[in-house]
């Protein structure tokens, strides 16, 4: 039987500006993080720049939200290439993908539509920012680091990096099921646990 390997990943994607309209524009991954782990152990990690194919020159609103430079994504690996990257690492096991949000996985396949590869990634998927949320009965879905912060931790390296933020998901993961652990093992209390019994019959003595 496969082994079971949980995959945190995390997208970097391209963004227009905000004055200017860009016919038939598309988000498109121009970074990548990977966090491989079997038996709570790392197995693995891949992180990367990725070629835009359809809007190859990057906005300045995404250079600067991102601190990317138009260098660094041209010496990226292609789109086709991460998608092999993707079949290779997760080849031989029964897989999970993890992602904070559900952004991630609907740009991946988007991607995948508008460059016609077929999309041979297939796995369980789990938005671990529903899983937060429901966990601890928020209203609204909370932002990756603040997340981790509201655990009293900090997240691993810089936000908007692919791996630190694919790292960081890992990290809370860990943190929310050590959490539903402990929840789980809570056993009710007692009436016993909840009335002082000595109190009780000196009462009625």
């Amino acid at each position: 039987m496969e082994k079971q390997q949980y995959l945190f990943i995390d997208f970097e994607f391209t963004m227009p500006e905000k004055s200017i309209k860009f016919k038939g524009f598309y988000p498109e991954i121009i970074e990548v993080g990977i966090v491989a782990v079997v038996d709570d152990s790392i197995r693995e990690h891949f992180s990367s720049y990725v070629v835009p194919r359809k809007f190859s020159t990057l906005s300045r609103r995404c250079k600067s939200f991102l601190h990317i430079s138009q260098e660094q994504v041209n010496k990226g690996i292609s789109f086709y290439d991460l998608m092999k990257k993707l079949e290779t690492i997760s080849r031989g096991y029964q897989n999970t993908v993890v992602t904070w949000g559900n952004m991630d996985m609907k740009v991946l396949k988007d991607n995948c539509q508008k460059a016609q590869i077929p999309f041979t990634f297939h796995c369980k998927e789990v938005d671990l920012s529903m899983e937060y949320k429901r966990f601890f009965g928020d209203k609204n879905q909370t932002g990756l680091w603040k997340a981790v912060r509201e655990y009293g931790r900090e997240g691993t390296g810089k936000h908007h990096r692919a791996l630190d933020d694919a790292l960081t998901t890992y990290h809370i993961f860990k943190l929310v099921e050590q959490d539903k652990k402990y929840m789980g093992k809570s056993n009710p209390p007692t009436i016993g646990d909840l009335i002082d019994m000595s109190k009780l019959l000196n009462k009625f003595a």
